[in-house]
C-alpha cells in the first residue's frame, strides 16, 4: 500500500489512549486512531462511503473485563462493526466493506477480508479509469476465518465462566482450556448418570438448566445478531 504512496490507518471506537496502547502492543504497524463518539464513523456515512453497524451493549465486555485490571471497556456511544474503506486522493471509494454480525461470526468477533485480497481490489480499482464510479460493498470477500455454531461458542463462554455465566477469552489458551472443561464437565454428566440414581441427577441438572437458560439467552442479546432484522444501516450511496 505504502509502495504505491497509500497510507494505511485504524479507526477503534475505544479513546485515543486505549487506541494508541493497542497500536503498540500489537505491533500494528500503522497509526491507530480513537474515535469514541463516532465522529469518523459519521463521517463516512455522511459521505456514504460506509454506514458501520455499531452495538450498544457492552455489559458482557465490562463484566468480562472486571478484575482484569489492565483494560476497561470504554465506548460511551457503543462500538462499531468492523469495516474496510479505501479511498483515492479525490475521495472516489476503490474498496469497501462492512461486518455484518451475528451468531454465526460471533456477533462480529470473525470473520475479516484477507489483507491480500482487499489489496487486490484497491490495486484493480487504481489501474481503472479515474472517473470510473465508487466500488461497490463487497458482500462476499475472501474471508480470513469462519465462525463456529453458535451454541458451541456459547457453551464455551459458559465453560469460561465455570459454568456459572458466561465470561470473554483474554487469551486463545483460555478458549482451549474452556474446551477441556467442557469435555470434563459432560464426562462428569454420563458418570453421573451411570453410576448413581438417575432420579436424583436428573434432578440436579434439571435445576442448572433452569439456572442457566436465561444465561445463555442473555448471552444472545449481548453478542449482536442483525441475520433477522429489517433495520440494517444502508450499506452506502454512489458520490
Amino acid at each position: 500500500m505504502r509502495a504505491s504512496g497509500g497510507e494505511i490507518y485504524g479507526i477503534s471506537s475505544e479513546p485515543q489512549t486505549l487506541a494508541g496502547r493497542a497500536s503498540a502492543d500489537w505491533k500494528l504497524g500503522f497509526e491507530t486512531v480513537g474515535d469514541p463518539h463516532h465522529e469518523i464513523a459519521k463521517a463516512c456515512r455522511d459521505k456514504g462511503w460506509i454506514d458501520l453497524f455499531v452495538n450498544k451493549r457492552l455489559e458482557f465486555l465490562k463484566r468480562s473485563a472486571a478484575g482484569s485490571g489492565d483494560w476497561t471497556p470504554t465506548h460511551p456511544k457503543g462500538f462499531f462493526q468492523p469495516g474496510v474503506l479505501g479511498l483515492d486522493n479525490a475521495g472516489r471509494v476503490l474498496y469497501r466493506w462492512r461486518g455484518v454480525p451475528t451468531h454465526k461470526n460471533m456477533g462480529g468477533a470473525t470473520e475479516r477480508p484477507t489483507a491480500e485480497y482487499v489489496w487486490e481490489q484497491v490495486a484493480r480499482a487504481l489501474d481503472s479509469d479515474g472517473g470510473a464510479p465508487d466500488a461497490p460493498l463487497d458482500t462476499k470477500p475472501t474471508l480470513d476465518s469462519s465462525g463456529i455454531p453458535w451454541p458451541l461458542f456459547a457453551a464455551l463462554l459458559i465453560a469460561n465462566g465455570w459454568f456459572l455465566g458466561g465470561r470473554g477469552f483474554k487469551s486463545a489458551r483460555r478458549v482451549a482450556l474452556a474446551g477441556l472443561r467442557l469435555v470434563i464437565f459432560a464426562a462428569t454428566w454420563i458418570a453421573a448418570f451411570m453410576w448413581l440414581p438417575a432420579l436424583p441427577v436428573a434432578a440436579v441438572l434439571a435445576c442448572w438448566l433452569a439456572y442457566i437458560t436465561p444465561k445463555v439467552r442473555w448471552l444472545g442479546r449481548e453478542f449482536q445478531d442483525v441475520s433477522g432484522s429489517s433495520h440494517w444501516p444502508s450499506p452506502s450511496r454512489t458520490v
